[in-house]
Formats: C-alpha cells, structure tokens, sequence
C-alpha cells in the first residue's frame, strides 16, 4: 500500500473505527502464573515479594492493589483456583526469581476477602 492509498484508506474510514483500534491495542495484557491464560491487567492482581531470605519472617509473597510496590511482579486472577494452580506449580519462585519457601498467606487472605465481597 502506497502513502496515497494508506492516506485514502485512512480518510474513507470513520474516526471512532480507527480509535475503538487505539484503544484496544493499547490495554496491557498480561498472563496469570497460576492458569497461564492472557487477560487485561485490569482482569488480574499483581503479587510481589517482601521481606529478605535472611529475617526471620522470610519472604513473603503480597498483594500490590495499587501497582506500585518496588520489585518484580508477577500476575495472577484473583481466583483460589488460579492461587492453588500457581502454588502446584510453583510458580511463585519462577515468575518472582526467587529460591526458598515463600510465605502466601496474605496472598491467600486476600483471595478469599476478594470471593467474600463478589
């Protein structure tokens, strides 16, 4: 296609065609650790790790509501049946880069409050 015919393409067709195109491509998608399927961010929470492998509480894996927790982080539906995937898994260790236990019952607590007020 041609500069003049792209040019063309893009008059002769309706703005809000062009813009629903924009807004759909430019929504993060992410993958659950837990199921492996793609969905919006939105769709998913993402988890961190806290704490340090020498304290005595250990690592522990948290939820981030608001997306700002320093750290990688990894993404997960906020259903307990994509959490007991993720932890038969262990995915947790993987998607983190971390090694050891790690400590989910926040997470855990957190997915059930979720399930409690659906």
């Amino acid at each position: 296609m041609t500069a003049v015919q792209w040019t063309q393409a893009q008059r002769e067709s309706p703005v809000s065609a062009r813009a629903a195109q924009v807004k759909e491509g430019s929504t993060p998608v992410r993958t659950c650790i837990g199921c492996r399927k793609r969905a919006l961010a939105a769709d998913l929470m993402r988890v961190v790790v806290q704490g340090s492998a020498s304290s005595e509480q250990g690592l522990a894996v948290v939820p981030d509501p608001r997306r700002r927790l320093p750290g990688r982080g990894a993404w997960l539906h906020p259903s307990s049946a994509c959490l007991s995937q993720a932890v038969r898994r262990r995915a947790f260790g993987r998607a983190l880069r971390v090694s050891g236990n790690l400590d989910i019952s926040a997470l855990e607590h957190d997915v059930e409050n979720r399930h409690e007020h659906s």
